[in-house]
C-alpha cells in the first residue's frame, strides 16, 4: 500500500536530551531540513554504581549503561554498534551484537563466556537477560545503574500535535511508545517510525496514519526510514 505524502511534515523527538541533540544533528547530516521539535518523554538520572570485584564481563543495552560507569579492561557485549563505540572508547573491549536484545543474547551464548557477568541496565528493561543467561548456565546478575523518568510532552510539543498538520514520530523504545501513547489521543496526523516490531506493538491504541519498522534496530535504519516517509510520492 502506497504511503501517504506528507505535507508540511515536523519531526517530534522524545529522546533524552543528548540523544534527541545526537539524532537531530545525524538527519541534519544526511539533508533532513524539515522542523524538529524536541520533547524528551524521559530524563535519565543515575544511580549509585556498583563494585566490579570479581566480575568477568558485563552487559549493556543502552549508551546510558556505558555513560553510568568507568570503564575496565574487561569484555563488554553490547546491544549494537552505538552501545559498543561508546563503550569502546571507555576502555571496555567491546563486542556488538548488532540488534537487539534477543540478538545480544545469542552472541553471549555463543562466545560462551563462563562468567559471572554483570548486565548494567536502567530500571526499565526487556528480555530478562540475567535470568536467561544463568538459566543456561552463564552465571550472570543484572544492577539499575540508571533511571527512566517520565514527563509531559512541553507545550511546543503539545501544540504540534493539537495541530492539523503531519507529525513524524521517531519511537526508540517500547517505553517511549506507551508514554506517547498516554499523552494521546491527538489531532494531527501521527507517522511513527519505530526501531523494532516491539515498539509498533505498544502503539496499540493511539491512531497512526503509518507505523514505520526500521529495516535494522539501528539509528542508520531509522533514518532511512524517515528519509522515506519524508519523500513519498
Amino acid at each position: 500500500m502506497a504511503v501517504p505524502k506528507l505535507e508540511h511534515p515536523t519531526i517530534l523527538l522524545t529522546r533524552p536530551v543528548e540523544a534527541g541533540q545526537e539524532f537531530a544533528a545525524k538527519l541534519a547530516q544526511v539533508g533532513v531540513s524539515e522542523p524538529i521539535v524536541c520533547s524528551p518523554s524521559m530524563r535519565v538520572e543515575p544511580e549509585e554504581v556498583p563494585g566490579l570485584a570479581g566480575v568477568e564481563g558485563v552487559i549493556f543495552t543502552s549508551q546510558n549503561g556505558v555513560a553510568a560507569v568507568d570503564g575496565r579492561d574487561l569484555p563488554a557485549w553490547c546491544v549494537g554498534d552505538a552501545t559498543a563505540a561508546a563503550a569502546r572508547s571507555k576502555g571496555w573491549r567491546a563486542i556488538s551484537a548488532g540488534g537487539d536484545a534477543e540478538t545480544l543474547y545469542q552472541r553471549i551464548l555463543a562466545d560462551a563466556p563462563q562468567g559471572p557477568l554483570l548486565h548494567l541496565r536502567g530500571e526499565h528493561a526487556r528480555g530478562a537477560l540475567a535470568e536467561r543467561l544463568s538459566g543456561v548456565g552463564v552465571r550472570t546478575r543484572d544492577q539499575v545503574v540508571y533511571r527512566q523518568v517520565s514527563q509531559e510532552l512541553n507545550e511546543g510539543a503539545k501544540r504540534l500535535l493539537a495541530g492539523k498538520y503531519p507529525v513524524l514520530v521517531p519511537l526508540f523504545s517500547p517505553r517511549t511508545a506507551r508514554l506517547l501513547v498516554e499523552a494521546g489521543p491527538f489531532t494531527a496526523p501521527i507517522y511513527a517510525v519505530v526501531i523494532s516490531d516491539a515498539v509498533a506493538e505498544n502503539l496499540a491504541g493511539l491512531e497512526c496514519e503509518v507505523v514505520e519498522v526500521a529495516q535494522n534496530p539501528d539509528a542508520t535504519s531509522m533514518i532511512a526510514a524517515i528519509r522515506r516517509l519524508i519523500r513519498a510520492d
